[in-house]
């Protein structure tokens, strides 16, 4: 029985939603600014969130942490994150990112940007 299961599992075994919201995660550190479905962006929320703390914290042990969050990405994915968004949100305690609703798309889902506050 799966009583109490509080977990989107977006239509995915948990392999597949690891990957999904890590790649969600470094188009969000890239673009700023994504546009997805508002339970992918729900889920995706706390994920970055905890990426940005990691961010402002800047030791090398974090570094490595939000490196093995986002399974080591490519590029300078870690780079702007500690270096460019991070720096931003010092003085805030949490809530970094925002979630706007844009309606429902032919498909019938909900649409919702996410983005950093910021």
């Amino acid at each position: 029985m799966q009583h109490g299961s509080n977990i989107r599992t977006l239509g995915r075994d948990k392999d597949q939603r690891t990957a999904l919201i890590r790649g969600l995660a470094v188009s969000l550190i890239r673009d700023g600014k994504i546009k997805t479905t508002l339970a992918k962006a729900k889920e995706l929320r706390p994920f970055a969130e905890r990426l940005v703390t990691y961010g402002k914290d800047g030791s090398i042990a974090a570094r490595r942490q939000a490196a093995s969050m986002l399974g080591e990405p490519k590029g300078d994915t870690i780079k702007n994150l500690f270096d460019v968004i991070a720096p931003k949100f010092k003085e805030r305690n949490g809530g970094y990112t925002r979630i706007i609703k844009v309606g429902r798309t032919s498909a019938g889902r909900d649409e919702a940007v996410i983005e950093y506050v910021a």
